[in-house]
């Protein structure tokens, strides 16, 4: 198959709303919302520590994927409790 095909075959739809002004992610709004939750602003006060710590170092083998993780990972799981009831 030529690429050009493939491409074709890949391609999904494009959906436009009728009001573009109009919309807001849920998503964006749950997850304001589930930052301010106590252990999920730990988490986020953890990471930055972590971020704060590597950047302080010029050499360092240190990452802060780990915390990055487990903050996204529970970011996600607040936000995902309610976040396909708002879907249309």
């Amino acid at each position: 198959m030529a690429f050009n095909k493939l491409i074709e075959f890949m391609s999904f739809p494009v959906v436009k709303a009728d009001d573009e002004e109009d919309l807001v992610d849920p998503q964006t709004a749950l997850r304001e919302k589930c930052q301010t939750k106590g252990h999920i602003e730990s988490l986020y006060t953890k990471y930055q520590e972590c971020n704060d710590r590597v950047n302080s170092r010029s050499k360092t083998t240190e990452t802060c994927m780990e915390e990055l993780f487990d903050y996204v990972a529970e970011l996600d799981h607040c936000v995902a409790h309610s976040l396909f009831s708002k879907l249309k």
